[in-house]
């Protein structure tokens, strides 16, 4: 039996990144970048209106020339066909391009419209007038410059960022319809057991609904990893050998139940009879003390396998504290440290055992303070109570009175 922090180094020390591929941007969101990106354009890619208005001459305010002839209009994707000249102006939408000339765009708001002169006889056109009502107008006034929020050839992502929605935006902004991301993990979960019966079946005499299938694969699914859910194995060795052989086929391999020291616990011998190699097995924990870990390795692909115990609470406290960082570690997150901090326990808290032991517990602030209030927990098959957690309190190993107001660490769930 070996300690949490051990037990933590030997499963991240056979994690390692999965290799990169390109794949499409639609598929790319979650996953952390493996490349470099520079623009391949200048953004935006020519002077634009930031507003909707007028595009004109400032120097014709300040001359006080304030009614000032239209040109045409531009819109957003159009192109100015006529140069502003002083004297005139053109009518122009958010987005697009500054008319040749014009050094600066004043809110249509901040303009009113001046008498038109009609078509004469001779089929000339009406002439619009537009009266500019700003007291002053600057050059560069509501205009954004090409080249203003990104150069091409500029570096915009860097190696190693997560990529959100925004993100996907500005690769698409660039150009990049492909992308070079870690992909996600897969990981394939099986829970054993001759007593286990779907969620949908009403349980018979010594039989008990398959829950730990279901939590794992929700598990996975919330971390952003691909869960392949290979149901119900029977405490059989044909039968655990061909779902397990299954379950190699993916990057991760998540086995519930059958890890303990009991007559039909025989997860660790199929494991063993399909070439998987075991790193440990025990830790010094409660819940989880059973947890079986090992790894199978050939030249096309690389598992790591966790027998967690069959127990649901055990079984996702050894998800949280060893399976979650080695996902993160597969994803390209690098070393991401288990989330932990410290709180103030809320009440008293009597301690007695010889492992360490993850408490599900309530934490929350009051008066500034994280304080945790540790729950009325009945176990290791307590799902109830564990709905109501959302962190684990930390007891290291051995008897001891905590008293209120003492500081703990705690692992947020």
């Amino acid at each position: 039996m070996i300690p949490i922090s051990e037990a933590l180094d030997k499963v991240l020390a056979e994690a390692g990144q999965r290799p990169a591929r390109r794949l499409p941007l639609s598929q790319a969101v979650g996953l952390v970048l493996a490349e470099n990106v520079a623009s391949d354009i200048d953004s935006p890619p020519h002077d634009k209106a930031m507003v909707d208005g007028y595009a004109i001459r400032a120097s014709d305010v300040a001359a006080g020339h304030r009614e000032l002839t239209v040109l045409e209009e531009v819109f957003a994707g159009m192109v100015p066909s006529l140069a502003v000249n002083s004297g005139t102006a053109t009518r122009i939408m958010t987005g697009a391009p500054i008319p040749p000339g014009a050094d600066a765009v004043v809110m249509v708001e901040r303009t009113s419209g001046a008498a038109e002169t009609p078509a004469d006889a001779a089929g000339g056109r009406a002439v619009r007038r537009i009266r500019i009502d700003e007291p002053a107008v600057e050059q560069g006034q509501n205009i954004m410059r090409r080249g203003t929020s990104l150069q091409r050839g500029q570096q915009v992502l860097a190696a190693g960022c997560r990529l959100r929605a925004i993100e996907i935006g500005l690769l698409a902004e660039v150009g990049r319809a492909e992308v070079l991301a870690v992909p996600r993990p897969g990981v394939a979960v099986l829970a054993t057991g001759n007593e286990l019966v779907p969620a949908g079946t009403t349980p018979g005499a010594g039989q008990i609904r398959n829950s730990n299938g279901p939590l794992l694969v929700a598990a996975v699914q919330t971390l952003g990893a691909e869960p392949l859910d290979l149901g119900i194995a029977r405490d059989e060795p044909d039968d655990l050998a061909e779902r397990i052989g299954r379950g190699l086929e993916q990057d991760v391999l998540l086995l519930s139940g059958g890890v303990s020291a009991g007559v039909l616990d025989l997860v660790p011998q199929a494991l063993q009879s399909l070439g998987v190699r075991q790193v440990f097995h025990k830790v010094d924990l409660k819940p989880g003390k059973p947890l079986w870990f090992g790894v199978l390795e050939r030249p096309s692909r690389r598992t790591l396998v966790f027998g967690l115990p069959g127990n649901p609470v055990s079984s996702l406290v050894c998800f949280h504290l060893f399976v979650r960082p080695a996902l993160a570690r597969l994803a390209g997150h690098g070393n991401e440290p288990l989330a932990t901090r410290e709180a103030r326990l809320e009440a008293g808290f009597r301690h007695r055992g010889d492992r360490a032991t993850c408490f599900p517990s309530r934490l929350f602030e009051q008066d500034g303070l994280s304080f945790v209030r540790t729950l009325d927990w009945k176990g290791s098959a307590d799902q109830r109570t564990l709905v109501e957690a959302n962190c684990l309190t930390l007891f290291p190993p051995g008897d001891r009175d905590y008293a209120a107001g003492e500081l703990v660490p705690v692992y947020p769930l």
